[in-house]
């Protein structure tokens, strides 16, 4: 006799409707914020991430309990309900893994060397399969929730901030990493995201360094079930080099790596940054915009062919990893003027994600600078709250014009709380006669589109709309729009 195929009440589909829409929403969104709401039924949702999480957990947890009374494996239901069963059973027992995730991470980092065992494992996977997944569905299941909770983890906490740019920043981060369809992701891009290149540009000390170490750490890792651990540890897949740093005859050997004899004073083999980027990892380039044409052209093979030869070497050797760019330096000028290839930077664009300035972030949000001061504070000292934090932000409101413009932006304001902490006060730093328009103009170097041009960039940088800067100089909006794309 054939099994009866079972079925949602429209109001069960109703809920987990709303719980496919978390499930797939970008955690940094206000779709996700709006899912929530939905799941818990209650406006405004809690602030605390922690209180919104353990309410949509009871929550789901309360109904998929209920629903357990019918029927738990989700094969069982009729097709139109099978992939909103399954979501919801994916997403209660990702929540159900977050607190042990949030704590195998810190023990990794502690352990950088090898792969630590994930002990609870085998309890996720069982639980998965007990809902009617498959082995290998269930350890991808599983694989995936530890990649989604690290790439969490390192971007909320490395790049906070309540700003609206910087949730938006963190929203781009995350759409980096899982792409704007994290199904879409999930089905067909989870091993082939190294051929996605990621521009990040921003002025220097904005935090364009932070923004490739999270999405350095959160790629795919798979998961060994026989032996209890991931394949690599996350903490080795992120190499790092500042190009700025090697004068021009060292950047290929750092780069590509030499042979023993390749140049004078190659006394040995030595493996250059390719080399150490894992399968699984990433590299970051930072200051791209310094290079020189034939280290161009050369990295230009790696992204397209893949493959790389050391210095003094027939060798072709594979790169497996994701490449991420930075630069301060304005691209597009560097493109006009010939010294940056075209053909290299739009192989290295595949998403440009430009990193708020700290003054933006402080137009948009008043309550920015002091956020960010009792981070700081927490960061140097461990003393994120008491008086240390207000005696920072005094002093600054003291010793600081209104408006401070903060060149040096987080990486300025950090060593100002140094500063502060030592001789109890920070005067700010003069701009860069040589990059500023002042001393353009002194030099005579600027045309009236090019004063034009930077004023605006600068205003908008300030004030952070093309309306206001329109306001304040008495223009029309698509006048400077224009201006300003000509910076």
């Amino acid at each position: 006799m054939a099994t009866s195929v079972k079925k949602l009440t429209t109001t069960e589909q109703a809920f987990l409707q709303q719980v496919e829409a978390a499930v797939f929403s970008n955690p940094f969104s206000e779709k996700r914020a709006a899912a929530f709401i939905d799941i818990i039924q209650r406006t405004p949702l809690p602030d605390a991430p922690e209180k919104q999480r353990d309410m949509v957990e009871s929550r789901i947890h309360e109904f998929m309990q209920s629903l357990s009374k019918k029927g738990w494996i989700y094969t069982e239901y009729r097709s139109g309900d099978t992939e909103l069963i399954r979501n919801g059973h994916l997403f209660e027992v990702y929540l159900n893994c977050l607190e042990s995730f949030d704590a195998l991470i810190p023990k990794q980092i502690d352990a950088p060397d090898r792969s630590l065992p994930v002990p609870f494992a085998r309890k996720m996977i069982q639980d998965l399969i007990g809902r009617g997944f498959g082995h290998p569905e269930a350890v991808r299941a599983f694989t995936m929730f530890f990649q989604l909770r690290r790439a969490y983890a390192f971007i909320a906490q490395s790049l906070s901030g309540s700003s609206p740019c910087m949730r938006e920043f963190r929203s781009q981060l995350w759409r980096t990493l899982f792409t704007d369809n994290i199904n879409f992701y999930e089905q067909h891009l989870w091993d082939r995201m190294e051929d996605f290149s990621i521009l990040l540009l921003g002025e220097t000390g904005t935090g364009k360094g932070s923004a490739a170490r999270a999405i350095g750490l959160s790629g795919f890792i798979p998961f060994d079930d026989g032996d209890g651990c991931f394949k690599e540890s996350f903490t080795g897949n992120f190499v790092s080099l500042n190009l700025s740093q090697y004068p021009e005859s060292l950047i290929e050997s750092e780069l590509f790596g030499h042979r023993k004899g390749a140049f004078t004073g190659a006394i040995e083999h030595h493996t250059g940054a390719l080399s150490r980027c894992r399968p699984y990892g990433a590299i970051f380039l930072d200051e791209i915009g310094d290079v020189s044409i034939p280290i161009q052209i050369k990295l230009l093979q790696v992204l397209q062919e893949r493959t790389f030869s050391p210095v003094g070497s027939r060798d072709c050797l594979p790169f497996q990893g994701r490449v991420i760019a930075a630069t301060h330096q304005p691209l597009q000028e560097r493109r006009a003027e010939g010294s940056f290839r075209d053909d290299f930077y739009f192989r290295l664009c595949t998403d440009t994600i430009t990193v708020p300035t700290l003054r933006q972030r402080i137009q948009e949000w008043p309550d920015a600078l002091p956020e960010l001061v009792h981070i700081l504070c927490t960061r140097i000292t461990g003393l994120g709250s008491g008086e240390l934090p207000q005696r920072v932000l005094d002093s600054l409101k003291k010793s600081l014009p209104d408006h401070y413009a903060w060149p040096g932006n987080v990486r300025e304001l950090e060593q100002a709380i140094r500063r502060i902490i030592i001789c109890g006060v920070y005067t700010g730093e003069p701009s860069s006669p040589k990059n500023g328009i002042d001393g353009l103009l002194r030099e005579g170097k600027l045309t009236a589109n090019e004063l034009m041009s930077r004023y605006c960039r600068q205003m908008y940088e300030q004030f952070g709309s093309y309306e206001e800067v329109a306001r304040r100089l008495d223009l029309d909006r698509r006048t400077v729009k224009k201006y300003i794309d000509l910076t």
